[in-house]
């Protein structure tokens, strides 16, 4: 297990991942998200996402789909900050391990956790006023035939915005970037740009797009993630793969790696 013994004091952890761009997420405490979480910030991500989504404007009790939710911050995020009926759909983390984090968060009646395989969603047509996918979509949605089958689930007018790990230029032909070389995995070719998801989601049929982009020194953010969580979990795997990860984000220095947020309207 990691050495612990010189864990950042609570004050200082809080004050090293108080964030300008996401006041919301300031005032989560960093342990807990830094315990529950499953690659970068989730929390930083649904905040950047949350005004080209328009979650500020949901009515009250609108029913979300958090579809990939990993330990349910995200969904309890949503229930908290946007009065939002959340369905917090993982294949990963068991149902019951969520419900426990969930009522402790005091959300047990606003959030509802299922086991679910984004292929095979259980849940009827029209039933959300929107969708979220946080850092999970990259691994079932490249698919050309996928989101039309996801948006069916929205009401009409509903709105499915996702945020994914992302390149910033398509690399040529069938290498990856020269620099990225030592640390690139097969998994990363499901990294593409904005333009490539907008032509993706375009193409689909499945709905209007609105929004598409990168986001702007959003290397940095996940390289902070990355050192923070390498140096304070204490899960074993977690330090192992941060300090990978951050190895890889420090020499691409933002060059290729970022993140891209999507954003899709049923019509």
């Amino acid at each position: 297990m990691p050495d612990n013994t010189s864990r950042t004091s609570s004050e200082d952890l809080t004050q090293r991942l108080t964030h300008a761009r996401y006041p919301r997420s300031n005032n989560y405490d960093p342990r807990w998200v830094i315990e529950n979480q499953m690659g970068p910030n989730a929390l930083w991500l649904l905040e950047w996402l949350a005004p080209a989504l328009g979650l500020d404007s949901l009515r009250p009790c609108a029913r979300v789909l958090d579809l990939g939710c990993g330990r349910a911050m995200t969904s309890v995020f949503l229930a908290r900050e946007y009065d939002a009926q959340v369905t917090a759909a993982d294949l990963w983390i068991k149902p019951d391990e969520n419900a426990e984090r969930i009522a402790e968060a005091g959300f047990a009646d606003r959030v509802l956790p299922v086991h679910a395989e984004a292929h095979d969603l259980p849940f009827a047509e029209g039933s959300f006023d929107a969708i979220v996918s946080i850092d999970a979509y990259q691994y079932f949605g490249t698919n050309d035939l996928y989101l039309p089958t996801l948006t069916r689930l929205l009401k009409p007018g509903g709105r499915i915005g996702v945020v994914v790990p992302a390149l910033r230029e398509e690399p040529e032909g069938t290498e990856p970037p020269e620099h990225l070389k030592p640390w690139w995995e097969p998994g990363f070719w499901s990294f593409h740009s904005a333009d490539w998801w907008r032509r993706q989601w375009t193409r689909s049929g499945a709905g209007e797009v609105e929004a598409a982009d990168w986001q702007p020194d959003g290397w940095k953010d996940w390289l902070l993630w990355c050192d923070v969580v390498a140096e304070e979990s204490s899960d074993e795997f977690h330090v192992r793969m941060s300090r990978e990860v951050g190895e890889m984000v420090r020499a691409d220095a933002g060059r290729s790696l970022g993140f891209v947020r999507l954003v899709g309207r049923r019509i």
